[in-house]
């Protein structure tokens, strides 16, 4: 029985591998695929965002959309400084009005040989920004009010109360108990 046990693990174990590496194999070339860099990923509404890729070769260019958080349309030209050579680069502004949270941003290359390819990156969209944010941390004070209370509570006059409860209810359970077990009638 054992035996078989570990043969039918086995058998198990290697049809789950088998079945997984194709679909593992056919991810790893999207996932490792250059996409759409979006800088800087996380945003204010109103503040400049630069989009590049290299997937659409070294002076291939492409329509950008960025209609996702109402930017609507604009043009990635092959990049002429240093940091772009070899991408395929563009602008576009984030709206006063964007709300927070992620959205797509995507490009359709056109031209030298990648016509029709699409890329795509996040944009993160937030109220504060990042430097803020990180600057600006809550510490937190007081008790947790869950309910459930604690050991001591943050008031005496509170605590001293919850006893005296606790006391009453005691004493109350402990006398009909004892109605009962004597055979009162309650």
């Amino acid at each position: 029985m054992r035996k078989a046990r570990l043969l039918t693990t086995a058998a198990l174990t290697v049809a789950s591998a088998a079945l997984l590496a194709p679909a593992a194999a056919a991810a790893a070339p999207a996932a490792g695929g250059g996409g759409l860099e979006v800088h800087p990923a996380t945003v204010m509404p109103g503040s400049t965002v630069t989009v590049s890729t290299t997937e659409c070769g070294s002076d291939g260019s492409a329509s950008g959309d960025a209609s996702a958080v109402g930017a609507g349309t604009f043009t990635l030209a092959p990049g002429s400084d240093e940091e772009h050579e070899g991408s395929a680069a563009g602008r576009f502004e984030v709206p006063p009005s964007a709300q927070p949270g992620t959205y797509e941003i995507v490009a359709k290359c056109s031209g030298s040989g990648a016509d029709g390819k699409q890329v795509a990156g996040d944009l993160v969209v937030t109220i504060t920004s990042t430097a803020a944010a990180r600057e600006q941390q809550v510490t937190p004070k007081g008790h947790v009010k869950t309910g459930v209370g604690g050991a001591l509570g943050p008031d005496p006059v509170q605590t001293a109360a919850g006893v005296a409860a606790l006391a009453v209810a005691a004493a109350g359970g402990t006398w009909l108990l004892h109605r009962r077990a004597r055979g009162d009638r309650i």
